[in-house]
């Protein structure tokens, strides 16, 4: 994977070519201060906070109760504020019909969804999306290492960060797909939620692989900055396909319930396909959880906690979980 391939799938880059075919969005050029300030890892607070938490009148009980902290000279922690830049967010917002789906030049903030209010990405101001990407480690690989699985020595292409905000729809994970092109060919389709088994899936893949090959000859095929690609895609209840996201074809990418060594080499593909699918020209293999048997935890559940917390349970840092247990252990002494 170059890091050109990379910078081809950068949604400004491909949306005004198929503007037509996908979700209606805003794209904003993201400030420099605005980038410092999501990547400063200190405490999270949170610009753009329209509501103010309510503070307990003088005199009351709760005022009494409440003590902070005796030191005087701790200074109050306040978030920097954007107002120009927090104007054009919300005009945009305005503008998409009041709620939005946020995300940066590649990633949206999907690891993030579990420490919103509403346990979604849906956002209607500046102080969710704040919230969202400051808790994002998708979003912090954007800003800091977009090109890290790169294998070419080329110098970085400049890069113009810009914050995405796209038209809030309802969006049935069971309708999601992810396709893999290699020079040019639609190869596979896999379900993108890959971790749930739906019944409808099972019973019309057929259907499914049908309308989004031919929804790739129509309007992807050839028209894309690369030969080697991966595309998402929505089937709407009616059996209209929206595009969604491009990314690069490579590791970076989520390659689902398929592997990269099989997309890569093309070994194994053949083998999924029914008889009848195998004599048609180009036609891609399709995967999908076929059985509830096979339903998983959802990958983005491990990002809800720190990750050593995650290592112990896991075990896969020994010396962690050493550490651990010599802790219990001086911790039982003194008792």
């Amino acid at each position: 994977m170059k890091k050109e391939q990379v910078a081809h799938c950068q949604f400004s880059v491909w949306y005004p070519l198929f503007k037509a075919v996908t979700i209606r969005s805003v794209i904003l050029p993201l400030p420099e201060n605005v980038k410092e300030y999501l990547l400063d890892d200190g405490t999270l607070v949170v610009s753009g906070r329209e509501d103010p938490p309510s503070h307990a009148q003088e005199g009351s009980d709760d005022a009494e109760e409440i003590q902070w902290s005796d030191d005087e000279n701790i200074a109050t922690l306040k978030a920097p504020e954007f107002p120009e830049f927090a104007a054009k967010v919300q005009e945009a917002i305005s503008s998409l019909g009041g709620s939005v789906f946020p995300k940066l030049n590649w990633s949206a903030p999907r690891d993030a969804y579990w420490i919103a209010m509403n346990s979604s990405l849906k956002c209607k101001a500046l102080s969710d999306i704040f919230l969202l990407f400051k808790s994002s480690d998708f979003i912090t690989r954007d800003l800091t290492q977009p090109f890290i699985h790169c294998t070419d020595d080329s110098p970085d292409p400049s890069l113009n960060y810009e914050l995405v905000l796209r038209k809030w729809c309802e969006l049935i994970p069971g309708a999601e797909f992810r396709c893999f092109v290699k020079e040019n060919k639609l190869l596979g389709i896999s379900q993108r939620d890959y971790t749930q088994y739906y019944d409808h899936i099972s019973k019309q893949h057929e259907e499914i692989c049908r309308s989004i090959q031919e929804f790739f000859k129509k309007h992807i095929q050839y028209k894309f900055l690369d030969e080697d690609f991966v595309f998402d895609v929505y089937r709407d209840s009616r059996g209209k396909i929206w595009l969604i996201d491009f990314n690069p074809f490579g590791e970076v990418t989520d390659s689902l319930l398929f592997t990269w060594e099989e997309l890569t080499s093309g070994k194994n593909l053949k083998g999924d396909q029914s008889e009848g699918e195998a004599t048609e020209q180009d036609y891609p293999v399709f995967r999908c959880t076929n059985s509830k048997v096979t339903v998983q935890p959802s990958p983005y559940l491990s990002y809800r906690l720190p990750k050593d917390f995650v290592d112990l349970s896991t075990g896969e840092d020994v010396h962690k979980l050493i550490d651990f247990l010599k802790l219990k252990r001086n911790q039982q002494d003194d008792d």
